[in-house]
């Protein structure tokens, strides 16, 4: 069963406090837009990898690509 953009995004949402998150794919190929207040002051690659700790294994296993955008709540507002 591959899994559904809905699926993923309750993923990060158990890994991540997210003010605004939306998910869309194809069961294998992701694109995310996460909007948190955790990535304040975290460089991009720490951010990447806070999205990556959140989804664990799922991202051996489950999920083949995921592209994202990690934001921060005024980030997010100035685009």
């Amino acid at each position: 069963m591959l899994p559904t953009p809905e699926l993923v995004k309750s993923y990060i949402e158990q890994g991540i406090t997210c003010q605004f998150i939306t998910v869309e794919g194809d069961g294998q190929h992701f694109f995310a837009t996460i909007v948190s207040d955790e990535f304040a002051g975290l460089r991009l690659v720490q951010r990447h990898q806070k999205v990556y700790a959140a989804l664990g294994d799922r991202m051996k296993a489950e999920i083949h690509a995921l592209s994202f955008k990690a934001l921060t709540p005024a980030e997010h507002q100035a685009q």
